[in-house]
């Protein structure tokens, strides 16, 4: 079965600024992040395919990992950036698998719902491709609305909503976390909770409650395992990151990890070669 990194970023910043860096917190991760770098990760870990993931606002960015997916021998899907509320709907290029906006963080929390937004969306749709929701607990009920007001599209929750976990919150990310699984077109990413834990001290005891309801809330047919590599790194190597992956589904048949780590997103991304 082929395994799959889901979710990961690669940048070069002489090409261009990433806002969401603003701070110290981020000066670990403020330099460019290539292939190259990330490959003796996936051979460590076998990983034979993996789908890259927007970092910028940006269609020059999108069209650069577009490009690259086409010489690359690992990334082999593109979730890139496009404008929802543009009139007439959003432009997209040829060889996308989906979609995403970095909505947490906005104004508003409800920009999902907008009118302008979920007409972008049912574009999507139309197009055959996946929106990735990179949401809060804050932007979580607008996200269930959205989900739910749209069936025909399919949706991945990245980075399992980012609950709190560095101050032990699990209300009321947890309620809603359930509320979105019970929606048939969503899955969620198995990604991103290290950074949501305490940098310096965090644990695998401290985590695992968390990634456990993500397993038990939407089932192994519909959780994707992803690095959040390089952000990841703020917390975690590669190697713990997985190494929580592997431990939360440890308990899941031979065939329920080939589905968490590689066929569903196979299925979700049309992956169909590596």
């Amino acid at each position: 079965m082929i395994r799959i990194d889901a979710h990961h970023h690669l940048w070069v910043l002489s090409r261009r600024a990433l806002p969401w860096m603003d701070g110290a917190w981020a000066d670990p991760i403020h330099r460019t992040w290539t292939e190259d770098d990330l490959l003796p990760h996936l051979d460590a870990h076998g990983i034979d395919a993996t789908v890259v993931v927007q970092a910028s606002h940006s269609t020059g960015e999108t069209r650069e990992l577009l490009a690259l997916k086409e010489r690359s021998a690992h990334v082999a899907a593109v979730v890139g950036w496009a404008d929802l509320t543009a009139p007439g709907g959003p432009r997209l290029p040829t060889g996308l698998a989906g979609v995403r906006h970095q909505t947490e963080g906005l104004d508003d929390p409800a920009w999902l719902s907008r009118a302008d937004v979920r007409h972008g969306l049912a574009r999507l749709a139309e197009a055959g491709l996946v929106y990735d929701l990179l949401v809060t607990p804050r932007e979580l009920p607008s996200a269930v609305e959205t989900v739910r007001a749209l069936p025909e599209l399919e949706f991945v929750l990245d980075h399992a909503a980012k609950p709190r976990i560095a101050v032990g919150e699990w209300e009321p990310w947890a309620g809603l976390l359930d509320q979105l699984a019970a929606l048939p077109n969503v899955s969620c990413k198995l990604s991103g909770l290290v950074t949501e834990a305490d940098w310096e001290t965090w644990t695998q005891t401290e985590a695992l409650p968390y990634a456990r309801h993500v397993l038990d809330a939407f089932g192994p047919e519909r959780v994707l395992f992803g690095s959040d590599w390089p952000v990841c790194t703020l917390a975690a190597t590669y190697d713990e990151v997985a190494a929580l992956a592997d431990e939360a589904t440890a308990d899941l048949t031979q065939d329920e990890r080939a589905a968490v780590f590689g066929g569903n997103a196979a299925r979700v991304y049309g992956i169909t070669d590596a």
